[in-house]
C-alpha cells in the first residue's frame, strides 16, 4: 500500500474553495453532476470511468473518492458537535484489486475542517473511527493495535500509545471494540488497553459514562448467561439471562442497559434495566414484531439516546424507537430511503443510504440524513458555506 499522504486541512486559494465545495456537496447528497476543476464526473455515462480512474490513483483527492463512494460508510461525532464522515470506493468487480478510502471532518458550522485520502486495496479492512472528547480515534482493524491513532477536530493526528497490562475501567473511558479484543480508550492520556478483570467467557460488552464495564459471560455452559457488571476492575454484581434465552449485543447509558434476547438463531426481545441494574425486566413485545426480524443477531441495531431512550432495528431494515427512557413501548421510525446503517449521537439520529456492495451507480436517496426530533423529520445532509448558523 502507498504510504498515506498527510491530511489536508481544506482549500486554500478561492478558487479551490470553490471546487472542493461543490464537489462535498454532490458527494454527500449523491447528486449527478460534479463541479468543475478536475473532479470525478458523476454523469451515468462517465461515471464508471472516473471511479475506475479514483481507485487506482496512487495518491487520490478527498473530494474525488468521496465523490465515487456517494455516500459515507460511518459517521462519528466528537463531544463538541464536529464529525468524521468515513468513504470507501471498493472495487466493483472483483474481491481484489485497488481501492480507495477518505475521511472528512466537517465542524460544527458544516464547513470542511481537514481531509485524508488513501489508496489501497479492496481486501483490506476499512478504517472506522470513534468520537471521543477532543476529536475521534482510529478503531484497530484487527486484532492487535497497530494503525491505531487520534484525530483532533482540526485533523491534527496525534499518537495512541498502547498499554501493556489490563487497565481498570474509569469515568470518561471510551470502548472502541468488543471481544476479540475488547479495547478501551482513555482520553487523559490517549492510552488504548483492554480493560482489567473481565471474565473468560465475556462475548459482549458496552461500557457506560460512569465507567461501567457491563459484559455478557458465557462460561458456564450449564447455567444461563450472565449480565456482570464492574468498575475498576471489581465485580459488582451479576444478573441471570432468564430462560429459555440466551444473550446477545449490550448498550449501555447512564444507567440503562439493554440486551437483546436470543432465541432458535433469532432475536426475540430485550432485558432491560433503568436504575443500573437494580431491577431487571423483559420486554417481548412493546410494539416490535420481533418474529419478523429475519436477518438475524448480527444485523441487530441496538443504540441508546442520551435522554434513555432505546433504538432497535436491523441493518437494511426496519427500525423502532422507545416512547420514553421505560422503553416498554416503541413505534416504527419512517424513513426517506432504506438504511443500510443507523447510528445515534446524543438524540440524534443518522441514517445512511447506499449499496450494500460496491457499485458505480448509485441507490436511491444515497447519502446521510439526519434527524433530531426522534425520526419524525428527516433532512439529507449538506454541507454549509460561511457564516452559517451552528447545527
Amino acid at each position: 500500500m502507498t504510504p498515506p499522504s498527510p491530511p489536508t486541512a481544506g482549500p486554500s486559494r478561492p478558487g479551490e474553495r470553490a471546487v472542493r465545495l461543490v464537489a462535498a456537496v454532490s458527494s454527500v447528497l449523491a447528486l449527478t453532476a460534479c463541479g468543475p476543476g478536475g473532479s470525478v464526473d458523476t454523469g451515468a455515462g462517465d461515471r464508471e470511468g472516473g471511479y475506475k480512474r479514483v481507485i487506482e490513483e496512487p495518491h487520490p483527492r478527498p473530494a474525488d473518492v468521496i465523490e465515487a463512494a456517494g455516500a459515507p460508510t460511518g459517521v462519528a461525532r466528537a463531544d463538541d458537535g464536529s464529525l468524521l464522515l468515513t468513504f470507501d470506493a471498493g472495487n466493483v468487480e472483483d474481491d481484489e484489486g485497488p481501492a480507495a478510502s477518505a475521511w472528512r471532518i466537517v465542524g460544527r458550522d458544516g464547513r470542511t475542517v481537514a481531509e485524508h485520502a488513501e489508496h489501497g486495496n479492496a481486501e483490506a479492512e476499512r478504517a472506522a473511527f470513534e468520537g471521543v472528547p477532543g476529536g475521534f480515534v482510529r478503531v484497530p482493524p484487527g486484532e492487535s493495535t497497530e494503525g491505531t491513532y487520534a484525530l483532533d477536530v482540526r485533523g491534527r493526528r496525534h499518537e495512541v500509545h498502547s498499554a501493556g497490562t489490563p487497565l481498570p475501567t474509569r469515568p470518561g473511558d471510551v470502548l472502541l471494540s468488543e471481544p476479540e479484543p475488547a479495547l478501551v480508550y482513555r482520553p487523559a492520556t490517549r492510552t488504548v488497553a483492554p480493560p482489567a478483570g473481565l471474565p473468560a467467557g465475556s462475548v459482549h460488552l458496552a461500557l457506560d459514562e460512569r465507567g461501567t464495564v457491563w459484559s455478557l459471560d458465557q462460561s458456564l455452559t450449564e447455567d444461563p448467561d450472565r449480565v456482570v457488571r464492574q468498575r475498576d476492575g471489581r465485580t459488582l454484581g451479576s444478573t441471570a439471562v432468564p430462560k429459555p434465552y440466551t444473550g446477545g449485543a449490550l448498550t449501555a447509558r447512564d444507567g440503562t442497559v439493554a440486551l437483546s434476547l436470543l432465541q432458535d438463531d433469532g432475536v426475540r426481545g430485550l432485558l432491560v434495566t433503568t436504575d443500573g441494574g437494580g431491577h431487571w425486566r423483559t420486554v417481548l413485545a412493546g410494539g416490535i414484531p420481533w418474529r419478523n426480524l429475519k436477518r438475524g443477531p448480527e444485523s441487530l441495531v441496538l443504540q441508546l439516546l442520551t435522554d434513555g431512550r432505546l433504538l432497535v432495528g436491523e441493518e437494511g431494515g426496519r427500525h423502532w424507537l422507545a416512547a420514553d427512557r421505560s422503553n416498554s413501548a416503541f413505534h416504527e421510525l419512517r424513513t426517506p430511503a432504506r438504511f443500510t446503517s443507523f447510528a445515534v449521537h446524543g438524540t440524534t439520529l443518522y441514517g445512511i443510504a447506499d449499496a450494500t456492495t460496491a457499485t458505480y451507480g448509485l441507490v436511491a436517496g444515497e447519502g446521510l440524513w439526519i434527524s433530531r426530533d426522534g425520526g419524525r423529520e428527516w433532512k439529507r445532509y449538506e454541507q454549509r458555506g460561511p457564516g452559517a448558523p451552528p447545527r
